[in-house]
C-alpha cells in the first residue's frame, strides 16, 4: 500500500506535466496555422467562392468541362459545410448562444453559395442544351432560398423560361442579390 501512493502521485504529476505541456504547444500550434480557416486550400465559405471564381473563369476560356467540375466541388463542399454548421449549432443551442449563433451565420453564408453553385450549373446546363439536368437543382434553389430571395426568383424563371413550369411568379419582382 505505501508503493501504490507514491507510484500514483508519479503518474499524476507525470501526467499533469505532459497534458499540460501539450496544451501550450495546442496553444502556439492554433495560433499560427488554422488549416481549415484559409481562403485558398481550407474548409471554409472563402474556399467554396474560389471554386466558383474558378469555374467561372473556366466558362470565360470556353472550358465547360473544367467549369461544371469547379462548380460541383463548390456545391458539394458548400452542402457539407451546410450540415455540419447546422449539426454544430445545435448541438450547443442552449449551452452558449454565442456558438450557434456564429454557426447559423455561417450556415448562411454556405447556403446562399449553395445557390449561387447551382444557378451556374444550371445556366452552364442550359448553355449545353440539357435542360432536363438543369431543372434539378434549380428547384433545389427555390426550395433552400424560397422564391421570396433574389436567387429563388432567378431560379423559378429559369423554370418558366424552360416551360417545366408555366405559372409566373407575381409575389415580388426580380432584384439583383446583395
Amino acid at each position: 500500500m505505501r508503493c501504490r501512493l507514491p507510484l500514483t502521485a508519479l503518474a499524476l504529476s507525470a501526467g499533469l506535466a505532459l497534458s499540460s505541456g501539450s496544451a501550450l504547444a495546442q496553444t502556439a500550434a492554433s495560433s499560427n496555422d488554422k488549416v481549415l480557416a484559409q481562403a485558398g486550400g481550407g474548409f471554409n465559405v472563402a474556399a467554396v467562392q474560389a471554386l466558383l471564381n474558378q469555374g467561372d473563369a473556366a466558362v470565360s476560356a470556353g472550358n465547360l468541362t473544367e467549369a461544371r467540375n469547379d462548380y460541383d466541388n463548390a456545391r458539394d463542399a458548400s452542402k457539407q459545410l451546410l450540415a455540419f454548421y447546422r449539426d454544430l449549432s445545435g448541438a450547443f443551442r442552449g449551452l452558449d448562444a454565442r456558438i450557434p449563433r456564429e454557426m447559423d451565420a455561417k450556415g448562411r453564408k454556405a447556403m446562399g453559395l449553395l445557390a449561387q453553385a447551382n444557378l451556374r450549373l444550371a445556366a452552364l446546363f442550359r448553355q449545353q442544351n440539357q435542360p432536363e439536368v438543369a431543372v434539378p437543382v434549380l428547384v433545389e434553389v427555390v426550395r433552400v432560398m424560397s422564391p421570396s430571395r433574389p436567387e429563388g426568383q432567378k431560379a423559378y424563371q429559369s423554370l418558366l423560361e424552360l416551360g417545366f413550369v408555366e405559372t409566373p411568379y407575381a409575389g415580388a419582382k426580380l432584384t439583383a442579390p446583395n
